[in-house]
C-alpha cells in the first residue's frame, strides 16, 4: 500500500498541474471549456481524494510520515481542490478559473507533501 501511495503521489502532482495549465489556457484564450477539461479537473480531484484515503489507511496501519507537516500539506491540498465546489462563482469562465487556480494550488501543496513524506 505504501508503494501505491508513493506512485499516486506523482499523479497527484502531475494531473492537477496539467488541469490547471489547460484551464488557464482555455480561460485566457477565451475559449469554451469543451468536454475534456471538466473530466480532467474531476480526475485531479478524484486522485487527490484517493491519495488522502490511502494515506488514512496507512495511518490506521501505524505507518506514520517522518514529518507531521506531511499531514497538514495533504489536508490543505484536499481542501484547496474541493473549495471551488462551495465558493466558486456561478458564471462559467470565472468558475473555470477558480477550478484551475485551486488545482494549481493543490499541485503545489502536493509537492510539499511529497517533500515532507519520506
Amino acid at each position: 500500500m505504501l508503494s501505491a501511495h508513493a506512485f499516486l503521489a506523482y499523479l497527484v502532482v502531475g494531473v492537477p498541474a496539467l488541469a490547471a495549465l489547460a484551464g488557464g489556457i482555455v480561460y485566457w484564450r477565451r475559449r469554451v471549456a469543451g468536454r475534456w477539461l471538466p473530466h480532467l479537473l474531476a480526475l485531479a480531484q478524484t486522485l487527490l481524494v484517493a491519495q488522502v484515503g490511502l494515506g488514512l489507511l496507512l495511518l490506521s496501519d501505524d505507518r506514520r510520515a517522518a514529518d507531521d507537516l506531511h499531514y497538514a500539506y495533504g489536508s490543505l491540498a484536499l481542501a484547496a481542490i474541493l473549495a471551488p465546489w462551495m465558493y466558486a462563482p456561478a458564471e462559467g469562465r470565472r468558475r473555470l478559473l477558480w477550478f484551475a487556480g485551486t488545482s494549481l494550488l493543490a499541485a503545489a501543496l502536493a509537492v510539499r507533501a511529497m517533500m515532507t513524506g519520506s
